[in-house]
């Protein structure tokens, strides 16, 4: 192992460096990541939606077309989008175990493991932020390129409330895959290839953060900057905390404010695919970012937060030895 990682004791981003050696393996488990997020995943998740079809005696292939059709959700192409989502949970636990020989609970945190009552607080800390946003943002100016939600209260119909059943059962699971692979595997990849000569907490948090706007597809500079700004939250909350709970407590309660908001007052393909922004939602997103993380910073601190590996994590394949 490099002389300069210290067992026990690592911190979060350090954690893949206690498994098999070589940065080629974070290298190799990014681009499978991505691969398998991207086409592999999507794929296979069609094919239960085409069965599930089939048996109900629908066109398989228009129904398939309208699943896929983000520009005009509906409840299914939400459902099939959070699945594929929230399928980077398995996906970053087999890299971590084949990869690189570690039990894929280290993705989970320090412990090594959720911590649920952590977990509960973060929630809470989270809800509180989210007032203070709301608060924030009926004080900013309205702008036309700005305005998804409106200012009448949408029928309540059997299309909302399929809508809101997806929301309540799979956000949680798709904002918990984002998270296991924007900061948890690619925080600890990126922490494995970069040595202290650049700064591994700096490339764990940064380049992660850079990635998960990226992924949004194309957006205005200002959505850019409001995800760059939530992933680079995220990320600090990780590596100061020693695990996702805080980073998905924020995930969640955001998507289920911004879809529950949608949902109420404008319209979900709008929300799913927000090309446009306004310079104006900045302060909004600065407002929850950095009073959320100084809660949860207040919080961990005096709940004294586990932020180091109390034990050295196993190499499990190849080898018996601890590292």
């Amino acid at each position: 192992m490099p002389a300069d990682v210290e067992v026990p004791g690592l911190a979060y981003p350090e954690v893949q460096r206690a498994g098999h050696r070589g940065a080629w393996r974070s290298v190799l488990g990014m681009v499978l990541l991505g691969l398998a997020i991207v086409a592999v995943v999507p794929v296979l998740l069609q094919v239960p939606f085409a069965l599930g079809f089939a048996v109900a005696g629908r066109d398989v292939g228009s129904s398939m077309s309208r699943l896929v059709h983000l520009d005009d959700p509906t409840p299914l192409g939400l459902a099939y989008l959070n699945l594929a989502l929230a399928a980077a949970i398995p996906v970053t636990w087999l890299l971590m175990r084949t990869l690189h020989g570690l039990r894929p609970r280290w993705l989970a945190s320090v412990a090594p493991r959720i911590r649920w009552r952590w977990l509960v607080v973060c929630f809470g800390l989270s809800l509180v932020s989210l007032v203070a946003t709301l608060l924030v943002s009926s004080l900013v100016p309205a702008t036309p390129d700005s305005a998804e939600v409106g200012t009448h209260l949408n029928d309540f119909t059997s299309t909302t409330r399929d809508f809101l059943v997806v929301l309540v059962l799979l956000t949680p699971l798709q904002a918990a895959g984002e998270e296991y692979a924007f900061r948890g595997y690619l925080t600890q990849a990126f922490g494995n290839i970069f040595g202290s000569w650049f700064g591994r907490p700096v490339a764990a948090v940064l380049f992660p953060a850079l990635l998960f706007a990226a992924a949004h597809g194309a957006q205005s500079p200002p959505v850019f900057f409001d995800r760059f700004a939530f992933g680079i939250v995220a990320g600090l909350l990780v590596v100061l905390t020693g695990g996702l709970e805080a980073g998905i407590a924020m995930h969640v309660l955001n998507n289920w404010l911004a879809f529950g908001l949608a949902l109420a007052f404008g319209d979900m393909a709008s929300t799913l695919n927000p090309v446009g922004g306004s310079w104006w939602t900045i302060p909004v997103t600065l407002t929850q970012s950095l009073s959320y993380l100084a809660l949860v910073l207040l919080a961990g601190r005096r709940r004294q937060v586990q932020r180091r590996t109390a034990e050295p994590p196993y190499v499990l394949a190849g080898s018996s030895r601890r590292v």
